[in-house]
């Protein structure tokens, strides 16, 4: 939270030590959005410098990321929206970290069968842990929604693999 600060107070390299942080989680978040890499790219750079320009609007230190990826998410949709040229793609094991299921190349293919929303939300809650309460707020809809289509992923995730 000190680093955040830091940032606010307009120091330049505590911002870049925050990208440098949070780059991997906005790529993947961002991966789940858009599939060409040049969009993906554009999203993230578009959210970055929106988050330096808006940084004194953070209202609490602890909260930088979670405000950073909703940044970035609306970045997204304003690529998908405006273009309409990308697909959405993920690649975010059910459990363990991405690291650990990062060669599993089966359940990359399997987490691809979901739809969009359940993507999302994947992506949100195995890869980067964020809890339900936050994943609602990221995406503006109920904790319930989020529970919910958790579970029914994972039971799709079951039905595809029962089918193979």
């Amino acid at each position: 939270m000190w680093l955040v600060k830091k940032a606010q107070r307009g120091d330049a390299d505590a911002f870049v030590e925050l990208i440098e942080q949070n780059k991997q989680a906005m790529y993947k978040v961002a991966r789940s959005y858009l599939s060409c890499e040049d969009d993906i790219a554009d999203a993230m750079s578009e959210a970055v410098l929106s988050a330096y320009e808006h940084l004194g609007e953070l209202r609490s230190a602890s909260y930088f990321k979670t405000w950073l990826i909703r940044i970035l998410i609306n970045c997204c949709n304003d690529i998908l929206r405006h273009q309409g040229r990308c697909t959405v793609v993920e690649q975010i094991p059910e459990k363990g970290t991405v690291e650990e299921m990062g060669a599993d190349q089966n359940f990359t293919d399997l987490v691809q069968e979901l739809p969009k929303d359940f993507r999302m939300i994947f992506v949100l809650y195995y890869g980067e842990g964020f809890c339900t309460r936050e994943i609602a707020e990221l995406l503006d809809i109920s904790e319930n929604t989020v529970k919910s289509r958790l579970r029914r992923g994972r039971m799709k995730l079951g039905e595809v693999l029962q089918q193979q």
